[in-house]
Parts: C-alpha cells; sequence; structure tokens
C-alpha cells in the first residue's frame, strides 16, 4: 500500500470533508476581538500563496496569520491546538496536490443570487468575482508577508496572476501597469466554474515558475508580474 503523503511539516495529507471545514470555520469564528481571523475560504488561498513560495515558510511563521490577518498574538487562552491541527492538514493536503501538479478543490463556496438576479449583486459585480474575492485576498495576503514568489522572474508571473488579481479591485494593485494590461485583455470567466478552475490553472503555473521539477518545461504560456497589497477585507 502506497505511503500518506506529506508535508515538509510531516503532517499526515488526509483529505478534509466538508465537516472538518465547517469546524475550521467555527474555531475561526471564537478567535476573540480584536483579532481579525480569515475564513475558511481566505484560509484556502493564503495557504496555496503561502505554498508557492519559492523557501518553504515554517509553519511557525504562516499559522499566526490565520487567526489574526497581520499575525497578532492569540491570547494565552486561546486553545488553537485544533484548529492549527485542522490547518496544518489542509496545507500537506494541498502541497501534495501542487507539487505533484494536481488538481484540487479549492474552498469556495457559492452565493445566494441578490434580489433574484443570478449573475449581479448590488455592487455590479459578478457573482463569480465575490465567491472567489476571498480566496485571491488570502493569497494576496500570503504574498505581503511573504514576497519571495513576487521577486521571482516579473514577466514570468504577469499571466497566472492576471487570472487570479482579476478579481481584486484595480486599487489593490500597485506598480503593475503590464498587470492591469494583461487583465483587461482577459475574457472575463463564463461562471463559477470556470472561474475556480482559474484559480487552480493559475497556482499550477506559479508553481512551475517558483516549485519548478525537474521534469516539467515551461508552461505553454509564459506568464508574467503584478505585486499586490493586501486588499480590503469585504
Amino acid at each position: 500500500m502506497a505511503s500518506t503523503p506529506r508535508s515538509p511539516s510531516g503532517v499526515a495529507a488526509s483529505l478534509l470533508d466538508e465537516r472538518d471545514i465547517d469546524e475550521l470555520q467555527a474555531l475561526l469564528d471564537r478567535v476573540p476581538a480584536p483579532l481579525e481571523p480569515l475564513d475558511v475560504t481566505m484560509v484556502d488561498g493564503f495557504l496555496c500563496g503561502v505554498l508557492l513560495q519559492p523557501q518553504p515558510v515554517p509553519a511557525s511563521q504562516w499559522l499566526p496569520h490565520l487567526t489574526d490577518a497581520d499575525g497578532r498574538a492569540l491570547p494565552a487562552s486561546f486553545d488553537a491546538t485544533r484548529l492549527q491541527a485542522l490547518a496544518l492538514r489542509r496545507h500537506a493536503e494541498l502541497n501534495d496536490a501542487i507539487g505533484q501538479r494536481q488538481w484540487f478543490d479549492p474552498w469556495v463556496f457559492e452565493l445566494a443570487p441578490a434580489d433574484g438576479d443570478d449573475r449581479d449583486d448590488d455592487s455590479g459585480a459578478p457573482h463569480e468575482t465575490e465567491a472567489v474575492y476571498p480566496w485571491v485576498a488570502g493569497f494576496a495576503t500570503a504574498q505581503e508577508f511573504f514576497p519571495g514568489l513576487m521577486r521571482l522572474d516579473a514577466k514570468a508571473l504577469t499571466a497566472p496572476l492576471a487570472l487570479l488579481y482579476r478579481h481584486l479591485d484595480a486599487d489593490d494593485l500597485e506598480d503593475a501597469d503590464e498587470l492591469i494590461e494583461e487583465i483587461e485583455s482577459l475574457e472575463p470567466p463564463a461562471d463559477l466554474s470556470a472561474a475556480v478552475e482559474e484559480l487552480v490553472r493559475a497556482t499550477l503555473l506559479l508553481a512551475d515558475i517558483s516549485r519548478p521539477r525537474a521534469e516539467a518545461g515551461r508552461p505553454s504560456r509564459p506568464p508574467s508580474r503584478g505585486p499586490a497589497r493586501r486588499p480590503n477585507r469585504r
């Protein structure tokens, strides 16, 4: 029998089910103010952003950002053992998928239509963008605190980053003219499924840049840059 894949931290990459995800969200909801925890969708994007760094990021450095976006310490009275265990399992699961360039299911959840409209909400943003925004915001948060990926070949990063950052407000992008130009050249995703597929595709294209495999060639469509600051949380 094949052994269970493990992350660099040695945690078995056992798949989280819906009950685990709900439990993780409930634990995040219990984090006391004034700390600002991520939600599970942001956690998922954040973990992918961490895993795409060219050098492994120790768990001790990224775990605090799950329970507070800025990484502020939890009060001593808060037991984060179970929360961190679930996060480490998801980290291991994503690390295995990214390392093997395999499909994974991002934690993105369909939103209910507003006022019977099956596409736009009151802000005019497409539902697919509203649904994937927290995931991308989590990814961008990881880049703010762990900028190794963004220091790589700017030209190579642009196309895959455009697939992600198209879902952010333009004001959240800094000094990213090439990225904005690339975003403007893209056709909008046809639906939420297409938007989610782009999250995975962009992640694996970025992995080819920051975590190249010996047997892997260049992506068929060489990507390029776009630093982003952490978006305002919606």
